[in-house]
């Protein structure tokens, strides 16, 4: 038996209807049954919820993200016709539920994702994150960083969150990119912001944020340019360097992911953004999350399987690490 067909997939699809499949990303199995089926053999890959939302300003219900996530990704197929991944046959994947963590008290959350992360870490493997608030970036770049050093951010959102504070709040959803820049965890040569749109309180908040290392592609761009274009703007930017990729579902346009707690007008297409992240592909992606999916705002999965298909998108980007996407993906992709 080759090491593929040793690995762990997801649920038998000719056995069970996908509904009524087990309770995990894709259908794939839990970290303990995998340490039980192979002890000792390395999981390359392990997804991890959190489902915490206070450092939300603004539409709470992030907290309930994972399971939606979750639920949405059920009719995930094992092939990736876009970039000819498989990305549950060639890495050992592994979901290893929810972390609770302590909704009152933010610093002793942070402080809890960051431990756990350092641990899921430890064997090696890539940790996908699944949110929750964006305040989870914080812990999970300070992990990285540990492995890493200074991280290249890939941050896919409609906002900065790159904010002093909150009412006085260093911790919150809108601060956690000024916290990591601030403590010294980001390459300030290589992060950049893509999908940021709609108003901010001043002019000063788009010079802060040039400071603290960011360069900025903003939602109207992709009007005005390709998807090629920024592809290749976004590669220049992060050139060699690890990357850490963060995605706001709310970097879409409310039509696309209604489900979420503060929607700006103008956000990009799920295709615009699965074709941007699949133009990741051969980079040094250490890492990545997907944050701020609030079910309670959503209506027939839209903003689920959304981020379901995002989550599909990474896994695949680690599959085929080391090669360029077969599939049509690869056409728009620039050679470093």
């Amino acid at each position: 038996m080759n090491a593929s067909q040793d690995r762990l997939g997801p649920a038998d699809y000719s056995a069970t209807p996908r509904f009524a499949g087990p309770p995990t990303f894709g259908l794939l199995p839990r970290l303990d049954e995998v340490q039980a089926a192979r002890p000792g053999a390395p999981i390359e890959v392990k997804i991890l919820g959190v489902p915490f939302d206070s450092g939300v300003s603004y539409r709470p219900g992030a907290r309930f993200g994972p399971a939606h996530i979750r639920q949405s990704s059920k009719l995930l197929r094992p092939y990736n016709q876009a970039t000819g991944a498989a990305p549950f046959a060639a890495q050992q994947v592994a979901d290893c539920g929810d972390l609770g963590v302590n909704p009152f008290d933010i610093d002793e959350a942070i402080a809890a994702v960051q431990a756990n992360a350092d641990e899921l870490r430890a064997d090696g493997a890539k940790l996908l994150t699944l949110g929750g608030d964006h305040t989870l970036a914080l812990p999970n770049l300070r992990s990285v960083h540990r492995s890493h050093g200074k991280i290249a951010v890939l941050h896919l959102d409609a906002h900065l969150d790159t904010w002093d504070t909150y009412m006085g709040a260093p911790y919150t959803h809108g601060t956690p990119f000024r916290r990591a820049s601030e403590e010294g965890l980001l390459d300030l040569a290589r992060c950049m912001h893509i999908g940021i749109r709609g108003p901010v309180y001043g002019a000063e908040d788009l010079t802060d944020d040039e400071v603290l290392g960011f360069q900025i592609i903003r939602a109207d761009e992709y009007e005005f340019t390709s998807v090629a274009a920024i592809v290749e703007q976004m590669r220049r930017r992060l050139g060699n360097a690890p990357v850490y990729l963060s995605v706001d579902i709310d970097v879409l346009d409310p039509a696309a992911a209604p489900g979420t707690g503060t929607p700006e007008a103008g956000g990009l297409t799920s295709r615009e953004l699965l074709n941007t992240i699949r133009g990741l592909q051969g980079l040094n992606l250490v890492g990545a999350e997907i944050v701020e999916v609030a079910p309670a705002y959503d209506h027939a999965e839209i903003t689920g399987i959304a981020a379901a298909h995002v989550g599909y998108e990474i896994l695949s980007l680690w599959a085929n690490r080391e090669s360029a996407p077969s599939g049509p993906a690869g056409a728009f992709l620039t050679a470093d």
